[in-house]
């Protein structure tokens, strides 16, 4: 995959149409007012629980853009590529090819 594939999926953002309710249609009067000594006239976020979120990346695809760029760098390092040069193709660190390298290497190894 290439580095310009990498990024076009960055940017795409699923943003879901998130809007603004009001509380008191939202919530029963004695847990508003039990807000409301909290918090009056403030915007807030209420998050959802842990086990109900989706991970990191799975409306963009980026976990996925990434493993892909994850193994193509392994193919290229066991092909030969030197960290740095790969550090350069892909505008990463060479900590970052290392960690990618490396983990991917040790993954194996565990198996």
């Amino acid at each position: 995959m290439k580095t310009e594939n990498i990024n076009k999926n960055r940017n795409k953002i699923n943003q879901k149409n998130k809007k603004y309710l009001k509380a008191e249609a939202l919530f029963p009067v004695e847990l508003l007012t039990e807000i409301q000594k909290y918090a009056q006239g403030e915007l807030i976020y209420i998050p959802k629980p842990k086990e109900s979120r989706e991970k990191w990346g799975y409306y963009t695809g980026s976990r996925n853009v990434i493993r892909e760029r994850n193994v193509e760098i392994c193919g290229h390092f066991r092909n030969g590529m030197t960290i740095g040069n790969l550090a350069a193709k892909y505008f990463l660190s060479v900590e970052s090819i290392k960690r990618i390298v490396y983990r991917t290497k040790n993954n194996k190894n565990n198996r």
